[in-house]
């Protein structure tokens, strides 16, 4: 099965930017109603998004996803309402903060939508499976930046290597798809971009959160099979075939038993997926 590999992050009081984002090529677009508006706003930023989904008729629905505000803000009520109304326009919510089952479900009864876990806290990774294993839920992203500072954790690499590896082996458990990676803040630095995806699929992630679309081409192409990768999955099935079943077979000096023929048909099914 293939997953989205790329979700771009929209604020929600920009809706001049809605339709370039989802031209920018992201699997995903959200519109972005926590972080990225002034408390000022929320209620106008609310307001531009759902009359922008009114006016669209469903148009491209399946890409767009709305990060509402967290459920202690004031504005978490308004924002249930709201998308509850336009729940049809929608792919689905995310939820910031994501700290408890408790809120996952009230999040779900409100809004009947695919549901995107964003955990960002201490507190979220303590109750993590419970939350990844809660039906709710329909995968979980991680906020690398908000949990670095409730944590009191600097830099965005090996310090965070262990919570990386809990939210992919939960992910796992819980029967979901790999987790989403946090944003690399980095906008002028292709490279950096590149190391960043490279080492959240290492890790086992399927996807990244993206705060500019020139990063969307980078994490699409990272989280895509390469050329090399493609080229040894078509020689490993193959051999499969051609052996009919008879004994063990060996592509590339290796042997090939059920894992490695099961990830070369995991490659071709993203090839014919993208």
């Amino acid at each position: 099965m293939v997953f989205e590999r790329s979700y771009l992050f929209v604020p929600g009081d920009r809706p001049e930017r809605f339709e370039k984002a989802l031209a920018s090529g992201a699997d995903r677009v959200i519109l972005d109603l926590e972080d990225a508006v002034q408390p000022a706003a929320k209620d106008a930023a609310r307001e531009a998004i759902t009359g922008w989904l009114r006016a669209r008729g469903g148009a491209d629905e399946s890409a767009v996803v709305i990060r509402i505000n967290g459920v202690d803000s004031p504005w978490h009520a308004d924002d249930l309402a709201a998308f509850g109304c336009v729940s049809d326009a929608i792919a689905g919510l995310m939820l910031p903060k994501a700290e408890s089952v408790e809120a996952v479900k009230t999040v779900r009864e409100r809004v009947r939508r695919p549901l995107i876990a964003l955990l960002e806290t201490v507190a979220g990774l303590v109750y993590l499976r419970q939350i990844a294993t809660c039906s709710e839920v329909g995968r979980i992203a991680f906020g690398s930046v908000d949990f670095c500072s409730d944590a009191g954790i600097e830099g965005d690499n090996e310090a965070l290597d262990l919570v990386r590896s809990q939210l992919v082996i939960e992910s796992r458990f819980a029967g979901l798809p790999p987790p989403i990676d946090g944003v690399s803040l980095a906008l002028d630095d292709e490279e950096r971009v590149r190391r960043d995806v490279a080492r959240a699929r290492r890790f086992g992630f399927g996807g990244k959160l993206c705060i500019h679309p020139k990063q969307v081409p980078l994490v699409n192409a990272g989280f895509s099979p390469s050329p090399d990768d493609l080229a040894w999955a078509k020689r490993v099935v193959a051999a499969a075939e051609g052996s009919k079943g008879r004994g063990a077979i060996a592509v590339d000096g290796k042997l090939v038993d059920k894992p490695v023929l099961d990830r070369a048909h995991r490659l071709l099914a993203q090839l014919s997926a993208t």
